[in-house]
């Protein structure tokens, strides 16, 4: 049966019917001159060959090895004698700890002869070892051209031996005087590093350790105490679960300290017991956007429904309708519902006391120790500050000047103090108001360990030697502890010792090995506390007013720490499709109201009006406002983490929010905008992959409908297989083929299986993606012009549940852009379909269709298909016609319209020695005129078939499932790749589900690519 639900990407979609056609003609048009983007002109003009350019490519590779300053990494160059454990074009694993003070995976490095090139999950680590986009990009940000390259003293370049004599000297001073010396340092959650502390603190007894996060947790912390009695975050675990609820808490994304989407999507499995999901929220969050029903209420109002549906849960019954619509659900679930809460400490507090009254199992006792903020002692440490008690300040890569709310007022009582040392990366606040600068060594350059949660250790060692002249704090320590040129300053050494204790009976070198083992902290979370009355209090004296804003953090840039990584700044968000920018979300109403526009210009680009952003006296100026569907009335949202100044070239993007954020409450009221007058360009990717408004590329259907009808039923089938009606009859698509089939069933056959109902649109694939395959990044400009480069796209989906009148064409099965108009006019209907849509995520690459319209009009057969399945190209052949994208219903092919590496005109990564040294020497980078897509990571499963070859045995279906980056990279189980004619392997299990299907099967080009149905738990009205 087909669907009746209306599917849009944008408002403009809605507005404009013929938007799809005017897509596709701007899609391949030809712009300004090419030769003003060529960058160097006499090398482009030249003869050379793209395997010379590959030459230039590996000596300027080793060259900046050899520069690197301390000392060189030997195994990038030609070896006189090999290193045993080094085979050149073999990759080495290390399993490692990535933490960088936000976020904390358990992974893989991938090297190539010394270089890190690759970040994979730790499977050894379960949902400790899942990344997402920031863990997956962080392999970049150790190669950043921009980070400070060696110590300074007064703003001089110094040796390190100068510097340890200023800080010695200055702690010395500051121990006479009995003044205080500060380490201020993010969270820390390092069992060896407390220890080493302590021993610093001994000799220095007036050395304090304060903690300072940008994005610091604070009120899940203070609610956590009050509730449990430890300033510890509770571990949950979905997949026992049946009911989450969720008051504006982000839970698949950076809420409570750790992203919940890999029990989440285990719970979300379809069938009788699966996870039903509620959220109530003012923006629209990626986790709102994987809801099941959404209400969308401004924070005012989210705050007076937590409070009625926790007076209806413990027994005070409400009049609210909403509130006792959840509440009922929530009672009938019991101990297999949960409430999520995020916004203040008062609504976690009364989170909390509801999961206790309902006994929810998701509650697993362990504690998270990954956050360590404490508010109450950061404000002790100010007030050191400005009394002049502190001698020595040493700043551990953090910087309250950018993103604490009073960090103009701590950058003048700096002043007060003697000494001020940063161990910073760029040359930022803190590095500007130092007198002794030492460059922070990177994770991946780091020795290290981690105690994230109850019982679970997590070892970080280095995977290269230090590129620059840098320092991780403990060795920093250990030096300023025991003096200058001790032995006992190699802190592998002192980590190694220290960590004999945690390990027991287990050798650091097994430890080191899994990465990941057990440790003897048995901590356990219990209710011991909680005072409902004054969390009901708080909440019902947060103030409404007109507009009320939400501060959030993106998928891509979280609190900011990475913010000079142009893979991350370039990463579409997820929900608005945009990159490079952060902007106030405002809904359609409120947009209108305010006149607030969001325009198409004639070449199809979105422009927006900027604002001057003003809450509670503070105002941020020149904001550009996006127009979100789903916002809630009366409230906007705004990005965290953006804004950065002199912390590199890529960093200096959008707006800083951090004024407006106290470090507790994320909803702020009493809010005001003003119209500047001017326009702000938009960077989208939205818009330019039309799928020319063909019917049901994203397919859904309600759990009951799920369950009850055979998807296949004449009349009411919610995936019947496609038929096409021949002289013959009614025959399978299948079965149905314009060219004669290969045979492909000697060898491997690779699929790639995505379940719409795991993805949550998160991103991890995309940057593995680009990472693997050496996709380059284009810049704002170029998004601008519908060209990125990206071999993998999620398309964002809006569907409205309103139900539309039928008429000839959808009778036949096809749903067109003008039924958008007709069904909604103007779009000032009271239930416009942008108010609250539904949404859906639904990743799109390259089809490798057994029939592909590409390899058909190549006219120099550049792109051909393999007997594995996989669409290749062949990029020595290919000329640039661009027949192939032309001809490609799916749109996932992309033309290299410049020279992207090397070019001052795409000044990125690809642009210098250092930053190229992130490519993958597997994967050729692509020059100018040639064509890309999606190679299903081809060097990988035949280095994996190679290897399994050569042992003479058969490759495990584990081994070909990690073999694809971005299904490696799923944390969600949505991607799953894997060999057809491997009859045990779980691709071939998940194609014979009655939820798969193929995109665009009906035209024929019988893809190797399927997807599955999602599935919706909710009763539709």
């Amino acid at each position: 049966m087909a669907s009746n639900k209306i599917q849009f990407r944008s408002i403009h979609e809605l507005k404009d019917p013929a938007l799809n056609n005017k897509l596709a003609q701007k899609e391949f048009q030809e712009e300004i001159p090419v030769e003003d983007f060529l960058g160097d002109a006499e090398q482009n003009g030249s003869s050379t060959s793209r395997r010379d350019f590959l030459k230039i490519l590996g000596f300027s590779t080793a060259a900046v090895t050899l520069a690197a300053c301390e000392a060189p990494v030997i195994k990038t160059i030609p070896y006189v004698v090999k290193p045993h454990d080094i085979i050149p074009g073999v990759p080495n694993y290390y399993a490692s700890t990535y933490f960088d003070g936000f976020d904390f995976a358990s992974v893989l490095v991938k090297t190539r002869e010394g270089r890190p090139i690759k970040i994979d999950p730790n499977p050894a680590a379960g949902d400790l070892g899942t990344t997402n986009a920031r863990a997956q990009a962080s392999v970049l940000s150790l190669y950043d051209n921009d980070k400070v390259k060696q110590p300074k003293l007064d703003g001089k370049d110094e040796t390190f031996d100068k510097v340890d004599s200023f800080v010695l000297k200055g702690l010395a001073d500051a121990s006479a005087a009995g003044k205080k010396i500060v380490l201020l340092s993010h969270s820390f959650p390092s069992p060896t590093f407390k220890k080493l502390f302590a021993e610093f603190k001994a000799k220095y007894p007036t050395a304090e350790l304060v903690t300072y996060d940008a994005y610091p947790h604070s009120a899940a912390l203070d609610a956590a105490q009050e509730v449990f009695g430890q300033r510890a975050l509770p571990v949950y675990d979905l997949k026992g679960s049946e009911l989450v609820v969720s008051f504006q808490a982000d839970f698949l994304g950076d809420y409570n300290g750790a992203s919940l989407e890999t029990s989440y999507a285990a719970a979300r499995k379809p069938g009788p017991n699966m996870l039903r999901h509620i959220q109530v929220e003012a923006n629209m969050s990626l986790t709102g956007a994987n809801a099941d029903s959404r209400y969308r209420l401004k924070p005012s109002a989210v705050n007076k429904t937590l409070i009625e549906v926790y007076n209806a849960i413990v027994g005070g019954g409400t009049s609210d309708k909403t509130a006792s619509e959840i509440a009922a659900e929530l009672k009938a679930k019991g101990s297999k519902a949960v409430v999520f809460a995020d916004g203040s400490k008062a609504a976690q507090v009364l989170a909390h006391l509801i999961n206790q009254k309902l006994g929810s199992v998701a509650f697993t006792g362990k504690a998270n120790f990954l956050k360590e903020f404490d508010k109450a002692r950061y404000q002790e440490f100010l007030g050191w500050v400005n009394a002049g008690q502190v001698g020595v300040l040493i700043a551990n890569n953090v910087d309250p000047i950018y993103s604490h709310p009073k960090g103009e007022d701590f950058k003048k009582s700096l002043s007060k103090v003697a000494c001020v040392v940063a161990v910073a990366d760029k040359k930022n606040e803190m590095y500007k108001a130092a007198k002794a600068v030492i460059p922070v060594a990177n994770w991946l350059e780091s020795w290290g360990d981690i105690e994230p949660q109850t019982g679970v250790y997590s070892l970080m060692q280095p995977t290269i030697q230090k590129i620059y002249k840098s320092r991780q704090i403990e060795e920093s320590l250990l030096v300023w502890k025991n003096g200058k040129n001790n032995s006992a300053n190699n802190y592998y050494d002192y980590l190694k010792g220290s960590a004999a204790s945690i390990l027991g009976g287990t050798s650091f070198n097994k430890a080191l090995y899994n990465g990941i083992t057990t440790s003897n902290n048995a901590t356990a979370l219990a209710y011991s506390g909680g005072n409902a009355a004054q969390a009901l209090a708080e909440l019902g004296n947060f103030k409404a007013s007109e507009l009320e804003l939400v501060l959030y953090t993106k998928p891509s840039m979280g609190d900011g720490t990475q913010a000079n990584n142009p893979w991350l700044q370039e990463l579409p968000d997820p929900i608005t499709r945009m990159s490079w920018d952060n902007y106030l979300t405002i809904s359609t109403k409120d947009a209108e109201k305010f006149g607030i526009d969001n325009d198409l210009n004639a070449r199809m680009q979105l422009d927006g009006s900027i604002v001057n952003l003003t809450v509670n006296g503070v105002t941020i100026k020149d904001v550009p406002v996006f127009i979100q569907p789903g916002q809630a009335e009366g409230s906007v949202g705004l990005a965290l983490g953006y804004g950065k100044k002199d912390s590199g070239t890529t960093a200096d993007t959008g707006v800083n929010a951090y004024p407006l954020f106290d470090g507790s409450n994320l909803a702020v009221s009493g809010v005001k905008i003003e119209k500047t007058g001017e326009d702000h360009e938009f960077a989208g990717i939205q818009l330019q992959n039309t799928l020319m408004g063909r019917y049901e590329i994203a397919k859904e259907v309600p759990l009951a409908e799920f369950i009850n009808v055979p998807f296949d039923d004449e009349h009411k089938g919610w995936n019947k297989p496609l038929e096409y009606h021949t002289i013959s009859g009614a025959l399978p698509a299948r079965k149905i083929d314009l060219w004669d089939a290969f045979d492909d069933t000697d060898g491997p056959h690779f699929n790639l299986s995505i379940d719409l109902n795991s993805c949550t649109g998160c991103g991890a694939c995309i940057i593995a993606c680009q990472a693997e395959n050496n996709v380059p990044v284009v810049g704002k400009e170029e998004i601008r012009m519908s060209r990125d480069m990206y071999w993998l796209r999620i398309d964002r989906y809006y569907s409205s549940r309103q139900k539309v009148e039928v008429y000839e064409g959808l009778k036949e099965g096809m749903a067109v852009p003008e039924l958008y108009g007709t069904a909604f006019g103007d779009g000032g209907a009271l239930n416009h379909p942008a108010d609250n849509p539904d949404v859906i995520f639904q990743p799109v690459m390259c089809q490798h269709c057994n029939h592909a319209p590409c390899e058909t009009v190549c006219p120099v057969a550049a792109t051909s298909h393999g007997k594995q399945g996989q669409n290749h190209m062949a990029y020595n052949r290919c000329i640039g016609t661009r027949y192939c994208a032309n001809n490609c219903p799916y749109k996932v092919r992309r033309f290299n319209w410049f020279t992207y590496n090397l070019n001052d005109k795409f000044d990125f990564n690809m642009n210098n020695d250092l930053g190229r040294m992130v490519l993958n020497p597997d994967v050729v980078v692509r020059t100018r005129g040639v064509m890309e897509k999606c190679s299903m990571c081809i060097q990988e499963t035949q280095a994996t078939i190679l290897a399994a070859k050569r042992e003479n045995r058969k490759v495990t279906d584990t081994e070909f499932k990690n073999s694809c980056a971005c299904a490696a990279a799923c944390s969600t189980g949505a991607m799953t790749f894997g060999d057809m004619n491997d009859k045990e392997s779980e691709v071939r299990e998940l194609y014979s589900s009655n939820r798969r299907y193929y995109l665009l099967e009906e035209i024929g080009t019988k893809p190797n690519v399927f997807y599955h149905t999602k599935v919706r738990n909710r009763v539709e009205k």
